[in-house]
């Protein structure tokens, strides 16, 4: 069983994080954040965080600013209790994330980087990050009559001429297919799918992107403006059956949105 302290954290608008904990030894204690590398990587990228005595109840603080930018991925988070001490993961304790819940600001600009705190399924504490160019935040998705309909709003960019919601079959990258994007009175868009036009190859995944202009670099569709690390099991939507194929769109573990196609046999 660990002996790390909780870490009570809390996030503001900006994407600052205060990580607030006792550690049980004073003696220049450090909190550090490990990149989780790729299966069978070796670590390469941490960020070490000075804890600094805060308050009269033997309480330490750290603070993690908006800059540097965290790179894409997932940070597990390690208390170092002193300079010859080994790492100890860090146990989660409150996390105050209500500056996240509504979104934040309606366009952000580029580059769109956003922190989530959050507690692993095995228990420890980390941060997930995310890093884009450019993001097409997705709201609402309504299915009716074999098709998906996609109410999502662009940061990092500008809508233009020819915008158009591009569906990568995954795998395949130059199979795909092409859907023009509405622009919305309250600076939205949204596009609709045919899932008709998915099935033509068996069972298979869609990756979402969003095209903004006729020349311009695509960016990822998915939802990661608000508290929610991991909205896989949390957002499901039902599947609709097309050509004898099931279709439902989900949310991937990095919360981008795709389109699964299954065909039986």
């Amino acid at each position: 069983m660990s002996t790390a302290p909780r870490t009570h954290c809390s996030l503001d608008s900006d994407g600052r994080i205060t990580f607030r904990l006792r550690p049980p030894s004073a003696e220049r204690p450090r909190l550090l954040l490990v990149l989780r590398p790729k299966k069978g990587r070796p670590e390469e990228t941490t960020h070490t965080l000075d804890l600094e005595p805060h308050g009269d109840d033997g309480a330490f603080r750290a603070v993690l600013e908006p800059l540097p930018r965290l790179a894409e991925g997932r940070w597990d988070t390690y208390l170092l209790s002193g300079p010859d001490d080994g790492r100890e993961r860090l146990r989660p304790g409150l996390r105050d994330l209500r500056a996240l819940v509504d979104g934040g600001p309606p366009d952000r600009p580029s580059p769109v980087a956003v922190r989530v705190p959050y507690a692993t399924k095995d228990g420890f504490l980390a941060v997930r990050a995310w890093l884009r160019t450019a993001h097409a935040e997705a709201g609402p998705v309504d299915i009716a009559d074999g098709t998906m309909t996609v109410h999502a709003r662009l940061h990092g960019a500008r809508l233009g001429e020819g915008a158009e919601a591009v569906l990568r079959l995954r795998g395949a990258k130059d199979t795909v297919r092409a859907f023009p994007a509405r622009t919305a009175r309250d600076g939205g868009f949204s596009f609709t799918v045919a899932y008709e036009e998915l099935t033509s190859s068996g069972s298979q995944v869609w990756d979402v992107f969003l095209r903004p202009a006729a020349d311009a670099p695509q960016a990822r569709v998915g939802r990661l403006l608000d508290d929610v690390a991991d909205r896989k099991a949390v957002f499901v939507y039902p599947r609709v059956t097309v050509g004898g194929s099931a279709v439902r769109p989900y949310y991937t573990v990095d919360n981008d949105l795709a389109v699964e196609v299954t065909t039986p046999g």
